[in-house]
């Protein structure tokens, strides 16, 4: 009697069950078929009703509404999906070091029109006809100003040292028109080499120098950590996704529609896991990003210090109106001197046979004196204060993104036990991975191998380092050179910046230029950087290629 009860019972337990089974086999895939639809692909061969799932690579092996081939087009769709996000990620922050860029460009060479337009309008209303044949000095200096400002390789202090030679020059023939045409090209030399014991300026160009070069190098360096950021922003937004993270991808986000839940968000902290494993070489940029971004808030806060960026950029016409004074003012006594000194053909010693008594000029020039208008110095702090909240907004970029592209996308956290854990409809256990490579070794829904970074991002680590190495010095007001160095890791380069940003051909130099050459003679020629890695010790070149090769193997 007993085992007639029990054997009943195993065969009504054993009819409930094939009736739920084929009641599941029996479930309308019509959810599926018009989302499936709705992305843009045919509905040829997709399932009517629930499937076996034993062909799925990717998904749980259920029953589902997928076949082999949509899970592969709907894993491609996943790839191009999720690759198009980071890049529209990565564009937005371009966007904004663009617009910093064209902000303070604009700003910067307004600064430097108006200062020229300035010095012009004075020295016209005191010299009138005599600054006209003169004028081209002045303009090639502002000319090379911009130049320098726009990235060209020019040495700043050649070009202020040429400046005041050629200055020199023109001041020397005005002094006595008639006899201009007896001082030779050696006499002139041999002037120029007097000039830091004659001081025939005074103290305008120390002065002009010691201010203009600091500006100079420093918005110089800053413009260009803005543009080497974006570019490297565009590079990194463009690495493909692995294979694996491809594969996490597609099971965060089509897999539930194959489950038939569609309607049902990812875990919160699921895809945080899924997004930190995927971006992993992206945060290793973290560390260099931010101390890149620190260091361009110092940059853009010096703008503001004494003396401002305005202040040093229009006494540009006050130092020279105060040097051509002092040259009037004491040109008897020196031309006395370097006329003793240098003779009429430049023979040190022989008497000169120009008049040495000056002739006296009915026009002068008056000493200029820049006074900062509230209106000018509102607009800097306006200037300042902006591209500083917009820098501080993109500082922890790339450690935030796994979160951004998260945002929206999941449960909220109420509902933490009914949302997609990558198997079904329930809450997600494991805990959230840390940031960057290294802590994804026991990521649980990411397959990475932390021994093989990426080769892309390990170069945009370098490049960042130089960048901010650069911008540190340009603090200091050294000047460095700048160059694409992912030439020296790939052979290709990375085409991270415009010719007018990159010296070409030349070995990296990571320190500062300390050893210039003294110019006494004016000569186009020298305006171009000398190449210095001759002048590299060779332990120097080990220790940079040890860091690079220690770099790529992490």
């Amino acid at each position: 009697m007993d085992l007639t009860a029990v054997a009943l019972l195993v065969s009504l337990v054993s009819v409930s069950l094939s009736a739920d089974n084929a009641g599941g086999k029996a479930r309308s895939c019509v959810d599926v078929r018009s989302f499936y639809n709705g992305k843009g692909f045919t509905l040829s061969g997709v399932p009517q009703s629930e499937i076996s799932g034993e062909h799925l690579r990717i998904c749980p092996k259920g029953y589902t509404c997928c076949t082999s081939a949509m899970e592969e087009t709907l894993s491609n769709l996943s790839r191009r999906e999720f690759e198009g996000l980071v890049r529209e990620a990565g564009r937005s922050i371009q966007a904004s070091l663009n617009a910093q860029y064209r902000t303070f460009d604009t700003y910067f060479l307004e600064l430097l029109n108006g200062s020229e337009r300035w010095l012009e309008e004075a020295f016209v209303a005191a010299l009138g006809e005599l600054y006209r044949p003169n004028a081209g000095v002045f303009r090639d200096l502002y000319a090379d100003l911009r130049r320098y400002y726009s990235g060209a390789a020019l040495n700043l202090e050649e070009i202020l040292d040429e400046f005041w030679m050629k200055l020199l020059e023109r001041l020397l023939k005005a002094s006595d028109p008639e006899t201009a045409s007896l001082l030779s090209d050696d006499f002139l030399e041999c002037a120029s080499k007097q000039t830091e014991t004659l001081r025939p300026f005074g103290d305008a160009p120390r002065e002009l120098k010691a201010k203009l070069v600091r500006a100079f190098i420093a918005a110089r360096a800053f413009v260009q950590g803005l543009n080497v950021a974006g570019e490297i922003v565009r590079k990194v937004s463009q690495v493909p996704l692995s294979t694996e993270c491809n594969s996490a991808i597609m099971k965060l986000v089509y897999c539930p529609h194959c489950r038939g839940l569609g309607s049902v968000k990812p875990c919160v902290n699921y895809c945080k896991n899924v997004m930190k494993g995927c971006l992993a070489n992206q945060a290793d940029l973290d560390t260099e990003w931010q101390s890149l971004i620190e260091t361009m808030l110092q940059v853009a806060s010096s703008f503001g210090a004494e003396p401002s960026m305005d202040t040093v950029i229009y006494s540009i016409p006050v130092r020279i109106s105060e040097a051509v004074l002092a040259m009037q003012e004491n040109m008897e006594i020196y031309t006395s001197k370097v006329f003793k000194t240098c003779g009429d053909r430049g023979e040190e010693g022989t008497p000169s046979s120009i008049s040495e008594e000056p002739k006296k000029k009915g026009s002068t020039v008056t000493a200029l004196e820049y006074k900062p208008s509230p209106k000018s110095a509102a607009r800097l702090e306006v200037q300042v204060t902006d591209v500083s909240s917009k820098l501080k907004e993109m500082q922890f970029y790339w450690i935030q993104l796994p979160s951004a592209l998260c945002s929206g996308k999941t449960a909220s956290t109420t509902g933490a036990d009914k949302c997609w854990n990558g198997i079904t409809k329930a809450s997600y256990l494991p805990e959230v991975m840390g940031d960057g490579l290294a802590n994804q070794i026991n990521n649980p829904e990411v397959e990475i191998d932390i021994t093989k970074p990426d080769r892309t991002i390990r170069q945009q680590i370098m490049l960042l380092k130089i960048m901010s190495n650069r911008l540190k010095n340009a603090l200091s007001g050294n000047d460095v050179d700048f160059q694409d160095t992912s030439d020296d890791f790939s052979g290709s380069g990375s085409g991270m910046c415009a010719d007018h940003l990159c010296i070409r051909g030349r070995p990296p130099v990571f320190g500062p230029k300390t050893d210039r050459p003294k110019l006494y003679a004016y000569n186009p020629e020298n305006k171009r950087v000398k190449g210095s890695g001759n002048q590299i010790q060779p332990s120097v070149i080990l220790l940079v290629l040890l860091l690079a090769s220690l770099l790529l193997r992490r």
